[in-house]
């Protein structure tokens, strides 16, 4: 495994998440939290608050630095929720997150009505799958003071998985529109510092998009902002192992290993305690091959 970590990156290692400070110097793990009835892994498992609580409680003590709350499901099909149902589904376990567990929540959201909330609530980040592009959303993340994700993706959850094509590689088309979103965000007076990305693997991609996709990672990291990774029990797992989702565990954590590997500083997973070993045994690999090459004056 060649070390390709220290590639061209010139954000801060500090991420100021609210009241929080994200040391992005090495990997982290985001643990999902989905309050919703229909994600395709583990919709309907955390509706209940104490049960939802108890699951992220479990996720930090196993060595997760961010909580994802996700309140509606972006599955491919998934169907749109009101911005007042994602809300009741949200709100109520952020503010328990962060008063009675003091952790940093990231919220899963599009919505502007959300993004205020979660921000008054005490939330540390936003995650947004559509990069701010929903109408209001930019607005309402300058407001809110947290950093955000945005990522790629092709079509809405509706349509997305039906026949996705690019006409440049992937790899060069990811890039372009995280380059392009930046931009923009940056035009309209959101800084830099603030922002994240995410490659979007299974948002409007086949499985030869998305294996290509990882594998040309790296040139993502040249864009200079923190890369945030989702691929934990994804169908592009299934697909090429044949696993049902409840299989799909050791694919994942050779992708976290690998997404590591090309610069990713925060992995969004279901299985948080397997998930910190494999990228924890990959980051050990890697700074020992940075040090070699400094020892012998080669790379910085």
């Amino acid at each position: 495994m060649q070390s390709t970590v220290d590639t061209h990156t010139d954000h801060e290692p500090h991420l100021r998440c609210g009241r929080h400070l994200l040391d992005l110097s090495f990997p982290r793990v985001m643990g999902i939290l989905n309050v919703t009835p229909d994600s395709f892994s583990d919709g309907g498992k955390h509706l209940a608050q104490e049960d939802a609580l108890r699951h992220a409680e479990t996720m930090l003590a196993e060595g997760a630095a961010i909580i994802d709350v996700g309140g509606e499901s972006t599955r491919p099909g998934a169907s749109p929720v009101s911005a007042q149902e994602e809300l009741d589904r949200v709100a109520p376990i952020v503010e328990r997150l962060v008063c009675e567990l003091d952790a940093l929540v990231s919220v899963d959201t599009s919505c502007p009505e959300v993004m205020r909330e979660v921000a008054a609530l005490g939330g540390g980040m936003i995650n947004d799958v559509r990069a701010l592009e929903r109408e209001g959303a930019l607005a309402a993340a300058m407001g809110s003071g947290l950093p955000v994700c945005l990522m790629h993706r092709q079509g809405e959850p509706q349509d997305m998985q039906q026949a996705p094509h690019y006409t440049l590689p992937i790899e060069e088309e990811v890039a372009d529109y995280l380059a392009r979103r930046v931009a923009q965000c940056e035009a309209a007076g959101l800084r830099r510092e603030r922002l994240l990305l995410d490659p979007g693997f299974g948002f409007g991609k086949s499985v030869e998009h998305n294996l290509r996709l990882l594998n040309r990672m790296q040139g993502l990291t040249r864009l200079g902002l923190p890369l945030l990774v989702g691929m934990s029990r994804k169908s592009m797992i299934g697909k090429v192992l044949g696993r049902p989702v409840e299989e799909r565990l050791a694919g994942g954590l050779v992708l976290s290993a690998m997404a590591v590997e090309r610069g990713a500083r925060i992995l969004r997973v279901h299985d948080v305690a397997p998930t910190m070993d494999a990228i924890n045994m990959a980051w050990a690999v890697l700074q020992e091959g940075n040090e070699q090459r400094a020892t012998e004056g080669i790379g910085s």
